[in-house]
């Protein structure tokens, strides 16, 4: 990324606004905005970034957080505790208060995930006030053989619909990350669906034989990707780093 763009792309996160503020990743992707239905994708690792948003997004605004409350749709029983409480420590904050703010809620089938989203979802926010929605593992429900192809096809793209229209209309941060399943036409298509309804997208893989973020989409930040510091550093000890 040229310097030019790296201070455009700073610029604009001058609002309150939900950062990144990880070596690397805030090179591509410095912050999420209300509005933004964002895709995260590419290894599991992504699940402890979405954890890490729930607590950055408890954090003060003048520090890079909403100082919101948390919405954690868990549609592949990805919601891991210790992880969660292991970030807050590294902010140096209360676990125990920082698992109170998330407030969860699991679906083991496509019928609950659709009806979380579309029915219970819009009254929680209402409800908490909630500026940041994390909808993990979305596609897993879907990719259930027992629902037929064809309805979980278009129940899935209405329900990726709803939530950028909800992240929209509400002005929320809405992040959905879609873990890594067997390559099947099916899970194709809905990884398409969820693609084409967000309007950001972003990857965590391998480039050169090093460890990268990926920004694929973004209605206003340059694409692009940047290498994480160093080959050996994983994911938790680049937000030990960054901490």
């Amino acid at each position: 990324m040229t310097e030019e763009a790296m201070v455009t792309t700073i610029l604009v996160c001058n609002e309150a606004k939900l950062t990144l503020d990880l070596p690397g990743i805030r090179d591509v992707l410095p912050c999420l905005e209300g509005g933004d239905f964002a895709l995260l994708h590419g290894s599991r690792s992504i699940s402890l970034l979405s954890s890490w948003l729930c607590i950055k997004a408890q954090l003060p605004t003048q520090i890079g957080g909403l100082a919101s409350k948390v919405l954690f749709v868990d549609c592949g029983n990805s919601f891991r505790l210790y992880q969660v409480s292991r970030l807050a420590q590294l902010q140096r904050l209360n676990p125990k208060e920082v698992l109170d703010r998330i407030c969860i809620a699991r679906a083991f089938t496509a019928h609950q995930t659709k009806a979380l989203i579309t029915e219970k979802l819009p009254q929680a926010i209402e409800e908490t006030d909630a500026k940041l929605v994390v909808v993990s593992d979305v596609a897993a429900t879907f990719l259930d053989e027992n629902v037929q192809e064809e309805e979980a096809q278009k129940v899935y793209s209405r329900t990726m619909a709803f939530l950028a229209e909800l992240a929209h209309k509400k002005q929320l941060v809405v992040v959905a990350t879609y873990l890594p399943h067997e390559n099947t036409r099916r899970n194709s298509l809905l990884y398409a669906s969820t693609y084409q309804k967000a309007n950001v997208a972003a990857s965590l893989a391998r480039v050169n034989h090093r460890r990268a973020i990926i920004l694929e989409k973004h209605p206003t930040y340059p694409l692009g990707l940047a290498e994480f510091p160093s080959d050996q550093i994983t994911l938790p000890e680049l937000m030990e780093s960054g901490a």
